[in-house]
């Protein structure tokens, strides 16, 4: 099926073999975005939400969602995550709340997913924390902004 492939001969899922690869720092940052109504943000933006900050609340939600990358994902490896830093910051501009997730770790395989995971879950715990003040709400784009370590060529945005 490939060198690639999450399945194997037979077609069922595998994890793929890290086994023979080295330990090595890594690192990924990953961002996402909470874009609202212009009413609804300036009432977030100054009064909150009535179920607490939701900056605060994302950020904690994603270190949380880091955590738990590789119960969420089935053919991720779980990871011996050395660090986790997730910052939400109001985005006057866009109308938006600005999410970024950095994920360290030293292992055999990358922390991408554990950024994105990170990202994804702090978008969703803002919309859990805002959904009362605007159903419209949009969550996206959730990207990879930058990887370091491994064998394969470090990546940036």
């Amino acid at each position: 099926m490939g060198k690639f492939s999450h399945f194997d001969a037979e077609g069922r899922p595998r994890m793929v073999d890290i086994s023979s690869k080295a330990e090595t720092a890594r690192t990924a940052t990953a961002r996402g975005r909470v874009a609202f109504t212009a009413a609804a943000y300036k009432a977030i933006r100054e009064h909150g939400s009535a179920k607490g900050d939701p900056l605060r609340i994302a950020e904690l939600a994603g270190v949380m969602g880091a955590k738990k990358t590789a119960d969420l994902i089935p053919l991720c490896h779980p990871l011996p995550i050395a660090a986790v830093t997730v910052e939400a910051a109001f985005n006057d501009a866009a109308e938006a709340i600005d999410i970024v997730a950095c994920v360290k770790t030293t292992g055999k395989t990358g922390v991408e997913m554990e950024a994105l995971a990170a990202a994804s879950i702090a978008c969703l715990a803002v919309y859990d924390m805002t959904k009362a003040v605007d159903k419209a709400m949009t969550i996206g784009p959730i990207e990879l902004v930058e990887k370091t370590g491994g064998k394969s060529v470090d990546y940036r945005r």
